[in-house]
């Protein structure tokens, strides 16, 4: 039996397991399963490094950064950007990807125009590092946006400037906020000053038109949410995992 699972806290809105059982069964791989693992700490990861039958995992919200220690080798990107999503497990060793990066990027410029120059990012947790990754790699200038901002971060009251909304024409929400159950919930930003100038692209991806996504629709703005990265980064771990 080939395993594979998915690492994190919560996995009730895991999109791994369905997507890769959905896969099996299409392409008939009868001796491969997919088990989710919820760990209440990282420390509990030991437990899957035991298991002879396990390929790879693939890791979400909240241990992208804390799987960094328990590796034997990482990618240039993992290196780079210190967060990690995929695991494969191959003659004892643990080497680390971060796929989140090739699934962004390639379902973020669909809808990119050349006169997107600045971003804002919503949220600072691992898959942030992916996002800001590719924005360097395009040439995009970009600045989180914090509830309680650092030096060099805009909050939330900063963001309400119809002038630095004119600047940042590209918000990418990094954040769980509107994620399904709660999905009535949207980032605090001034949407009424959005306009079909804007970039809106949000990582959740349940619901498929978030509130955040739906707002910035509204005013005209382009719209993207998380579905198609997922896709590509699920592919990303399975040939990683059978390198």
């Amino acid at each position: 039996m080939k395993k594979y699972a998915i690492i994190g806290l919560p996995l009730g809105h895991s999109f791994s397991k369905k997507y890769f059982e959905q896969k099996f069964a299409q392409e008939g791989l009868s001796d491969c399963v997919f088990e989710n693992h919820e760990l209440q700490r990282i420390e509990e990861v030991e437990h899957l490094f035991r298991d002879p039958e396990l390929k790879g995992f693939c890791i979400t919200i909240p241990y992208k950064k804390a799987i960094i220690p328990y590796l034997s080798e990482c990618s240039e990107e993992v290196q780079a950007m210190q967060a990690c999503n995929c695991v494969q497990l191959k003659q004892g060793k643990r080497i680390g990807f971060n796929t989140d990066v090739v699934g962004f990027e390639k379902s973020f410029i669909t809808k990119l125009h050349k006169s997107d120059k600045k971003a804002l990012i919503l949220g600072t947790g691992g898959a942030a590092a992916a996002v800001c990754f590719v924005l360097q790699k395009l040439g995009i200038e970009y600045k989180f946006v914090s509830r309680s901002p650092h030096a060099d971060q805009f909050s939330y009251q900063d963001i309400k400037s119809a002038d630095i909304l004119q600047q940042y024409t590209v918000i990418i929400n990094c954040s769980p906020v509107g994620t399904f159950p709660k999905e009535d919930q949207a980032p605090d930003l001034a949407y009424e000053l959005l306009s079909d100038r804007h970039y809106l692209y949000d990582l959740v991806y349940n619901p498929a038109v978030t509130q955040f996504l739906h707002k910035g629709q509204l005013q005209g703005a382009r719209i993207q949410n998380g579905y198609p990265m997922l896709t590509i980064q699920a592919e990303e771990n399975w040939m990683n995992w059978n390198r």
